[in-house]
């Protein structure tokens, strides 16, 4: 997985991890245990009564041990989306 991962560093990607949640940022590292760092990052928390809820996180690093799926985001297609008025449930957690 590691070399797979060499292609996405300073692109954005999203991170799913096994507890349900979603980050998205720039990957700028990863160590051979896929413990992750994201710069610019955000969470997206969905809801099904109000829009996506984006919690600007910053500079952020993700445990290994819980992620789940790593995607790199098309940012074209990602900033047209109005995050405002998409509703969903919330992610449960993974289970492997």
């Amino acid at each position: 997985m590691a070399s797979t991962l060499e292609q996405y560093i300073n692109h954005t990607v999203s991170i799913i991890t096994a507890d349900g949640r979603n980050f998205i940022g720039t990957l700028k590292g990863f160590d051979q245990t896929i413990n992750i760092i994201l710069d610019e990052s955000h969470e997206r928390v969905f809801s099904t009564t109000s829009g996506i809820e984006q919690i600007v996180l910053g500079l952020h690093i993700i445990r290994g041990d819980n992620i789940a799926v790593i995607g790199q985001i098309d940012e074209t297609i990602d900033s047209r989306l109005d995050f405002a008025n998409i509703r969903g449930e919330p992610l449960g957690p993974v289970v492997h």
